[in-house]
């Protein structure tokens, strides 16, 4: 076997590998020696199958396991030999005719290339200092809380006998819709509860159901959305005729033990302490979420080396395979729109380098700190994920079971997650008390 690198370009590494014919034939041999006690055929003893049989019933079989065994041993011989770290699968190139390899006609050759990964020495995270930004929790926001809760908690109670509908009452009504005077399908119910102002129908049935009484019969003239889902409809003029039954008005409950005991609670001030919880929690969410993109930007600002270009190459095009699903389901921004391709290739190609700065460093202080993730960790990450496809649980922890890359990209927010807060435990933290409005502003990118 003869192993020589013809190539050392930055972070790029490309070896040129030869395996004689004669090295493969005896490997094959062994294999075939290896395989034999375990052979079953028709005409022979168990394990009595001739050496030559084996080799002409199962020989090129034989040899592509073989081949294969050889190309990854050889590969991560050539990375040991070397001290190299791999940052990736490396990427194999064959130069001899695989055929005849497999026939025995010619010597195994081929390129492997591989980029590696740098060697560089990470920040001392002790000598860091972390801003997070706190907020008090007032007693007004859980007062606020506490209303929304009441509010998805609103009851409708019958009107007294005439009492015209307001808006925010909900009007019990049969109707018919009608285009050119014939009905169409879907647009027929029955005791049909419309909240007025709910903006749940198509805009002007609500607004022409305010002042209506129990009894009333009314005709609606509507036009559907230009972009109603239903092409039949779409910017169609419309008749419903409409009888009410009912006008119902909103009653919200008060906050007190007995509503309180309507959730399963004890008391008012049970569910008070509750929702006061509930609000440190997103609290202490949003504020580890601020540190946290403090200490990637000092990380950032921190670390210069460079970068292994397929690492990069594959983040861009999983940034940019996103902005094309993005741009398709016209959620970019207009702004975003207008920038030139090539501009925009910039910018992205600019965050895949940081991703991938910023993934170096967490792994490498990681490994240096010795951060671990245990089993159960990883257990509970994939029940979590399981458990977004009700009915299909099984299959999708079989699925990760049964594939390393995807279990890899499981684990991987978890380690990072485990190096972060490692790093908040190291560094200094300093707490800057801001407002509820200013802890969950958005970050501008």
């Amino acid at each position: 076997m003869e192993v020589t690198q013809t190539k050392a370009e930055g972070l790029s590494r490309t070896f040129t590998i030869k395996v004689p014919a004669s090295e493969l034939q005896a490997k094959l041999d062994a294999r075939i020696e290896e395989v034999r006690p375990q052979m079953r055929l028709k005409g022979f003893r168990p394990g009595k199958v001739p050496a030559a049989h084996v080799r002409k019933m199962y020989g090129r079989d034989l040899m592509g396991e073989v081949i294969d065994k050889l190309v990854n041993e050889t590969n991560q011989k050539a990375l040991e030999d070397n001290s190299l770290r791999p940052a990736g699968q490396p990427n194999v190139k064959m130069e001899a005719d695989i055929e005849k390899v497999v026939a025995g006609q010619e010597d195994l050759a081929y390129d492997m290339h591989v980029d590696v990964m740098p060697e560089f020495t990470p920040v001392d995270v002790a000598t860091l200092t972390i801003e997070r930004p706190v907020a008090e929790i007032a007693d007004e926001q859980i007062d606020e809380a506490l209303k929304r809760i009441a509010e998805q908690n609103t009851k409708f109670e019958a009107r007294a006998e005439g009492e015209a509908s307001v808006d925010g009452d909900a009007v019990i009504v049969d109707f018919v819709g009608k285009i050119d005077g014939e009905a169409f399908d879907g647009g027929t119910a029955e005791q049909q509860a419309v909240v007025l102002g709910s903006n749940r129908f198509i805009p002007g049935f609500e607004e022409q159901l305010v002042g209506v009484k129990a009894g009333d019969e009314k005709e609606l003239t509507v036009s559907f959305p230009e972009d109603y889902p239903s092409a039949e409809l779409a910017g169609k003029a419309a008749v419903f005729e409409t009888k009410v039954h009912e006008v119902r008005a909103p009653q919200t409950p008060e906050i007190d033990d007995e509503f309180a005991k309507g959730l399963g609670l004890e008391s008012a001030e049970q569910l008070r302490g509750l929702v006061k919880d509930q609000l440190a929690g997103e609290h202490t969410a949003a504020s580890r979420s601020k540190a946290k993109r403090d200490l990637l930007d000092k990380l950032d600002a921190a670390h210069d080396f460079d970068l292994p270009p397929g690492m990069v190459n594959q983040e861009f095009e999983q940034i940019w395979g996103q902005l094309q699903r993005e741009m398709d389901a016209g959620r970019v921004s207009d702004e975003e729109k207008a920038k030139p391709e090539d501009q925009l290739k910039e910018e992205y190609r600019k965050i895949a380098e940081r991703r991938v700065r910023l993934g170096l460093v967490l792994a490498e202080v990681g490994r240096l700190a010795d951060v671990r993730i245990s089993e159960a960790e990883v257990n509970q990450a994939l029940i979590r994920e399981a458990r977004q496809y009700p009915g299909q649980e099984r299959e999708v922890v079989q699925f990760f079971q049964k594939n390393p890359a995807a279990m890899a990209q499981l684990r991987a927010p978890i380690y990072e997650d485990k190096v972060v807060d490692y790093i908040l435990e190291t560094a200094k933290v300093e707490d800057k008390t801001v407002s509820r409005d200013e802890l969950f502003k958005e970050d501008e990118e």
